[in-house]
């Protein structure tokens, strides 16, 4: 197993992203996982050396070029071939790695996805898939940010893509399927969930339970809740400013605690010809950690191959 990280990608890279390399490789990978740090090289050993990790435990591939977080997306990875996360996607799409993590320009993540390793066949639209806590363990929504304005086929899509993720990851056998809407019954909300409410009640690919609404997000209702990339996102930062008000208040509570970004560490894009997985700008040592550890689970999981089958 090649789990390849950009080490330059993210506001605090790359110390964050190297503390939380050398803790997931001490504490938590399989000692068969092999991490490859992509970025300027100097930097990435220097770095190490302060964590008392040696060089020799980690692959290190030089990539002198970083795509800034504030970049254009599509210009900045054709202008700079040499970046840590062009170099990234193509050591994936070269088999040299199983797959690839990045806490840099999400923009440059989804335009590397598209561009380098490209969709599924089949696959119109990929996606982003958000975390969200239930009661009991966890769910997904998506898309959060790749789709902000999508067609109806596009929410089935997501249906497929989420549903499979979560079998195959998380081991939900038959996980539930719910379209986000301002109410459950059949025929509410705005003409996107008119129109994909009969196309996901139609599939028989996925467990439909029907429409949920905003309540629904944090009980057993669905384990895969759909909706375009803007809802999707703007319901995703809702969750993280709950989580940080709640935080500065000492409010502790389990369910509260795993609101907190850190505790999964990432999101992967479905849909693509490979595994990547994007995390957040703000990533601290322990989300690197956890998003390393999300990274092994998915590429073990060979979710990617059961998408393509599905889609074939």
């Amino acid at each position: 197993m090649k789990i390849a990280l950009d080490a330059m990608g993210g506001d605090f890279a790359p110390q964050s992203i190297i503390e939380g390399a050398v803790i997931a490789k001490r504490e938590i990978l399989s000692p068969e996982t092999e991490i490859i740090l992509i970025g300027k090289e100097n930097i990435i050993k220097e770095e190490l050396a302060k964590h008392n990790a040696s060089a020799t435990d980690f692959t290190i591939v030089n990539a002198d070029d970083v795509i800034e977080m504030g970049e254009h997306p599509t210009k900045a990875f054709t202008q700079k071939p040499n970046s840590s996360i062009a170099v990234g996607f193509g050591m994936l799409k070269a088999q040299q790695s199983d797959v690839f993590c990045s806490c840099g320009n999400t923009g440059a993540m989804l335009v590397g996805s598209l561009f380098t390793i490209k969709a599924i066949e089949g696959v119109p639209r990929p996606g982003i898939a958000g975390w969200f806590p239930k009661l009991k363990g966890y769910g997904i929504v998506m898309d959060v940010g790749a789709n902000a304005d999508c067609k109806p086929e596009a929410l089935v899509n997501f249906a497929i893509l989420g549903s499979l993720y979560v079998k195959h990851v998380m081991g939900i056998e038959n996980p539930k399927v719910g379209l986000l809407n301002m109410g459950e019954e059949e025929g509410k909300g705005d003409l996107l969930s008119q129109a994909a409410f009969p196309l996901l009640k139609a599939n028989d690919k996925i467990n439909f339970v029907g429409n949920l609404e905003g309540r629904d997000f944090f009980n057993s209702k669905a384990d895969v809740i759909v909706c375009d990339g803007f809802t999707g996102n703007v319901v995703l930062k809702m969750g993280e400013e709950f989580y940080e008000i709640l935080k500065e208040r000492n409010i502790k509570d389990e369910f509260i605690d795993r609101f907190d970004y850190s505790r999964v560490g990432g999101s992967p894009i479905l849909g693509v010809n490979g595994n990547v997985i994007i995390g957040h700008g703000v990533s601290n040592p322990t989300a690197i950690k956890n998003m390393l550890k999300l990274a092994e689970q998915t590429a073990l999981s060979k979710v990617a191959d059961h998408i393509k089958q599905a889609f074939k």
